[in-house]
């Protein structure tokens, strides 16, 4: 099997674990940060086929850790958009991402309410289904719909509200949907022209970067970050990125400089 193939088998054991996992048993990891026995049962199940097909590999996942500080590893997020799992909004995804050296060279998202499986491999396209998927070809700000997020900690929204508020007066309009690795596929289909986070952890967008990127995007940090295990990130079509990097540093700017 190919690393793609390994991945995808991984998110389909993941999304049976979740419809086997019976009742919600919901948990808060902080005021308003949940995990679910389905979370939990979804990351077994990942691992145990990730392991099976490639046990050298180490496995960084948000619920079970490891795998910090390996060169070659997979970043597992079980159920990203777990808030909206346990409201019954079927918007969340599984999201498993391959990293060599730091660089995301496999990525899978999938979104079993919807029966979406999103794949990419670095040199083979970005692929949902046999539909190969490119970004949009939108070059005016004005006429973008952007998609971002919010953090679970309400102490740290300050920049990115500042943000926000930024890119909505000067685009099109701003969606916020509550998954991020869904909202990267969304970009490199042309669905959305860009996303942006301040708060995200890699396992969020491991998948996500390689997808985009395959489909044609551009996936950096966001002003005075870097993309590592905490990923702050801005993923566009390209032809937006420096417009939005710009706009986002100058409000980061006046939010640090504001009395």
């Amino acid at each position: 099997m190919t690393e793609v193939e390994v991945a995808v088998e991984a998110a389909k054991a993941g999304a049976a674990a979740i419809a086997a996992s019976g009742p919600l048993s919901v948990r808060h990891k902080g005021a308003f940060d949940l995990v679910t026995q389905a979370d939990l049962a979804s990351e077994r199940a990942i691992r145990e086929v990730l392991a099976a097909h490639t046990p050298d590999v180490p496995i960084l996942g948000e619920e079970g850790g490891g795998g910090a500080d390996a060169a070659t590893r997979w970043v597992v997020d079980p159920i990203d958009g777990t808030t909206n799992f346990v409201h019954g909004v079927p918007h969340y995804g599984i999201s498993i991402g391959l990293e060599v050296d730091g660089e995301s060279v496999v990525g899978v998202v999938h979104n079993p309410s919807r029966g979406e499986m999103w794949r990419a491999a670095r040199g083979e396209g970005a692929w949902l289904g046999d539909e190969r998927l490119s970004v949009s070809d939108v070059r005016d700000l004005g006429q973008a719909l952007c998609a971002t997020g919010f953090p679970v900690d309400r102490e740290r929204l300050g920049p990115s509200m500042a943000i926000a508020e930024a890119v909505l007066r000067a685009s099109q309009a701003i969606r916020r949907f509550g998954a991020a690795s869904l909202d990267l596929c969304y970009v490199a289909r042309g669905t959305f022209d860009a996303f942006f986070e301040v708060h995200l952890s890699r396992w969020d967008v491991a998948a996500g970067i390689v997808i985009i990127e395959e489909a044609g995007g551009r996936v950096g940090p966001l002003p005075g970050h870097t993309l590592g295990d905490a990923a702050p990130i801005l993923a566009t079509n390209g032809w937006l990125h420096e417009a939005l990097f710009s706009l986002i540093e100058a409000s980061v700017r006046d939010h640090d400089a504001a009395p």
